[in-house]
């Protein structure tokens, strides 16, 4: 039978599902005139790749670098680019772009293509159609994991054969490596099994004699380390300041961050098996933490109350019952409940950027990502496992543009002191990510991959 146009051999098919490092941009065209020296170095990086990771601390300007990134798409192709935020994150970036005088930018509600530039929540990307973009950003990237299958991959496919990608979060969790290899593979580099299989080792039914990597279903092969680290390089940036990249710090400079921890005393002596015991014990377990948590709600909640009280504050909660006593206990703080409609989500946030509101309350898994709050400088945060809604929920205040010394009391019971111990645990190996990456951004990286070149044998049948 002929070959007919539509149809290629198995060799092409194969060539075209292959993950390639290398450049997918051009020249950049636009750079704003308010850019730091070190923006636009990042916005030249990124547009020159095409597809891109941005892995830039809260506060460095990734709004406005992402903006200029999808402006200089428009300049160079003269189609429409889509900026994907969190909630109530939208109105930041119709603000920036007025601030530096990028135009046609359009937030959109139920669809609506009014712009060149068009932003949009997670949640409405149900609206849009990907053939009306060119390229996509996302915003705060490190979000999709909150969200359910169906949604992020809805947003793995609405990406994927787009030209121009990029991703943008201030922290690729510091405990997961893995996500690393999912922003890979959305940007159309190395799939994530085969970074699984590349770099990493099943860590089931084996023994760490370092105790490095209790809890982890995969980690990190020792003698495979400068090469990972040299691979996540190529395709992307690691800035935690200006001087990552060769720049100047002086206009970065942080005010101090003060966290303090208050001890509740839990006075229950029954444990989550219903014994009685002559001590409250120290939870060892995710189920015993809960646990521990649920028999302390209300006197948390209390102390939590007592801390904000006449500041212009922001509770941080886990549990909705949590949520309900803090409702209860501040008559003037607004909560946001996973039920409510987006619309008023979105309004509480606004008023709250705004300084319309004084106290709110709120869980980090919700609105941890994106929002600038330089307005607050003082938060109460009941810990959980997760470093990075700690570390999110922090950054909404202790960011550059803050003015004061920012305040996180910590409220946790007397049994929780291994949840503590976990967030000090990821802070040392946030540490670890981030000195790799910096440390090999000038190595190169060669994936060799074996040709397969010997004649295939068909069955005769």
């Amino acid at each position: 039978m002929a070959k007919t146009n539509e149809q290629m051999n198995y060799t092409e098919f194969l060539e075209s599902k292959k993950h390639l490092l290398g450049n997918f941009g051009f020249e950049p065209n636009y750079f704003p005139s308010m850019a730091f020296d070190f923006q636009k170095a990042i916005i030249e990086r990124s547009v020159l790749k095409g597809r891109m990771a941005i892995f830039a601390d809260t506060g460095l300007g990734k709004t406005l670098i992402q903006l200029s990134i999808a402006k200089n798409i428009v300049n160079h192709t003269n189609k429409r680019v889509l900026i994907l935020t969190p909630l109530a994150v939208g109105f930041q970036f119709i603000n920036e772009a007025e601030k530096i005088g990028i135009e046609d930018v359009y937030q959109t509600i139920k669809g609506e293509l009014n712009g060149k530039i068009i932003i949009c929540n997670y949640e409405r990307l149900h609206y849009l159609d990907s053939n009306d973009f060119i390229g996509c950003i996302l915003d705060e990237s490190s979000i999709l994991k909150n969200f359910d299958g169906k949604i992020k991959n809805h947003i793995n496919a609405f990406i994927k054969k787009m030209p121009y990608r990029f991703l943008s979060t201030a922290t690729p969790s510091p405990n997961d490596f893995i996500e690393l290899g999912t922003s890979s593979e959305a940007l159309g580099y190395m799939g994530y099994m085969d970074m699984l299989t590349k770099f990493f080792k099943n860590n089931q039914n084996s023994v760490d004699s370092n105790n490095r990597n209790i809890g982890e279903k995969f980690y990190l092969k020792p003698h495979a380390e400068k090469d990972f680290f040299a691979w996540v390089n190529q395709w992307s940036m690691m800035v935690k300041m200006p001087s990552d990249i060769g720049f100047s710090n002086d206009l970065y400079e942080l005010p101090n961050l003060v966290v303090n921890k208050h001890i509740v005393e839990n006075q229950s002596l029954i444990d989550i098996n219903g014994q009685i015991q002559m001590f409250t014990p120290i939870a060892k377990s995710m189920t015993e933490v809960r646990y521990e948590q649920k028999q302390t709600e209300l006197k948390r909640c209390e102390k939590a109350v007592e801390l904000a009280s006449d500041k212009t504050s922001v509770y941080w909660c886990n549990t909705n019952q949590e949520s309900a006593y803090l409702k209860d206990l501040d008559k003037e703080a607004l909560e946001i409940i996973g039920s409510m409609s987006i619309d008023k989500k979105e309004d509480i946030l606004i008023n709250f950027a705004n300084g319309n509101i004084e106290r709110i309350i709120t869980k980090a898994k919700m609105t941890g990502m994106g929002l600038n709050w330089q307005h607050c400088n003082h938060s109460v945060f009941f810990p959980t496992w997760s470093y990075e809604q700690y570390y999110q929920a922090i950054r909404r205040f202790w960011r550059f543009g803050q003015k004061n010394d920012v305040i996180i009391d910590m409220v946790l019971s007397d049994g929780q002191t291994r949840v503590t111990e976990a967030l000090e645990q990821k802070t040392k190996k946030a540490i670890e990510l981030y000195d790799n990456l910096t440390k090999s951004v000038n190595q190169s990286f060669v994936n060799n991959v074996k040709e397969f070149n010997k004649q295939i044998i068909k069955p005769k049948f």
